[in-house]
């Protein structure tokens, strides 16, 4: 399962954002700098609309979604990359995520100390990626440091150290190592280094409950900072979603509407995280139950059967796939299948976003 670690200055509502997201979670969350310093982890379901509409024609007994890992990451401040407030322990666990999810501070409090004494985003999210490109330079140059040896009589290591030297240049032009233009072949050489600031990022926008609607002057801070990274951002409220949590289902609609908007905005967060991980979902569906299975872009139908077994990979026949759209719109497989609709599809096939599949194969 891949995983997202939300990331920000301390009191920025990292914790009761996490706690919100997976709802039952136990994060603590409370006004003071370095709260969580051991990382919470919570398992989270990816909202999707479209198992409920499969599960009622396939009339299933029960509906598995996509799922993906969150984790809570203490605050970091100013000087972490030089080990200021338990730096080099948080950095090391942004280190081992797949994503990052950058909570920055949009809303006033006068009770909620900020540990720069102002609200800030650009400032906020320029101290956090310093912090990030300085571990990330500092881990570079020991690299080309470590390979100028074997440069000397080895090709490979030449080419490592072009590349490394042309990330180190971005880096101490404040650039994010995601801003930089590497083709297959230099990805590959940074792919185990655990690079910070190549991890793919969402901001999420924090705001009070009044600004969920159309969000505010600090969130357009915040959208003009992502734009030159090409970066999502995500508006919402950890305080609604902490009220959230708290209400019986049949409250919530009305509390959301009396806001002005249909979702809090975690919602979407979880969808652009998962989308962001560069996942895709299909689905397998019967009587037994309805599910989101989740892939890499890109895989093949063997490749996608082995993520239910591996048995199934091996022994692939075919997968009979039908689009999401079509089977909808004809109301059954029967249906979609009278129209041609329901495909035989091989090896070589490229799994699209909602094909719903029934795999064929020898044990």
């Amino acid at each position: 399962m891949l995983r997202a670690g939300i990331v920000g200055l301390p009191n920025v509502g990292k914790s009761t954002l996490f706690n919100a997201v997976v709802a039952n979670a136990k994060a603590e969350a409370a006004n003071f700098p370095f709260c969580t310093i051991e990382p919470n982890v919570g398992i989270v379901s990816v909202p999707d609309d479209r198992l409920n509409v499969l599960a009622k024609i396939a009339t299933s007994k029960q509906i598995r979604p996509a799922r993906v890992e969150f984790v809570d990451i203490a605050g970091l401040v100013k000087g972490a990359s030089q080990g200021e407030g338990l730096g080099n322990q948080f950095l090391s666990h942004i280190r081992e995520v797949d994503a990052i999810v950058h909570v920055v501070r949009c809303f006033e409090n006068d009770d909620i100390i900020h540990v720069a004494g102002s609200v800030d985003p650009a400032r906020d999210i320029e101290i956090i990626n310093l912090e990030l490109g300085l571990s990330d330079l500092a881990q570079i140059e020991k690299r080309i440091d470590r390979t100028r040896k074997q440069a000397r009589t080895s090709k490979d290591a030449q080419f490592e150290i072009t590349v490394l030297e042309k990330l180190a240049a971005a880096l101490n032009e404040g650039k994010s190592v995601r801003q930089v233009s590497l083709n297959e072949e230099e990805a590959a050489i940074i792919k185990g280094l655990g690079v910070l600031t190549n991890k793919p990022i969402i901001y999420a926008a924090n705001v009070s409950e009044d600004d969920l609607e159309t969000g505010n002057d600090f969130v357009e801070e915040v959208r003009q900072v992502a734009s030159g990274e090409n970066a999502q951002v995500v508006i919402v409220s950890a305080q609604v979603e902490a009220e959230l949590v708290e209400l019986p289902e049949e409250d919530k609609a009305d509390f959301l509407e009396s806001l002005g908007v249909k979702e809090g905005g975690l919602k979407s967060l979880i969808r652009a995280t998962y989308a962001l991980l560069g996942l895709r979902t299909y689905f397998t569906c019967g009587p037994q139950e309805t599910r989101a299975w989740t892939i890499n872009a890109g895989m093949s139908a063997p490749q996608a059967a082995g993520v239910i077994h591996s048995d199934f990979e091996r022994g692939f026949i075919r997968a009979e796939t039908i689009a999401y759209n079509d089977l909808v719109t004809h109301g059954s497989m029967n249906g979609a299948k009278e129209k041609g609709l329901v495909r035989s599809e091989g090896k070589e096939y490229v799994v699209q976003e909602g094909d719903v599949i029934l795999f064929r194969f020898n044990v």
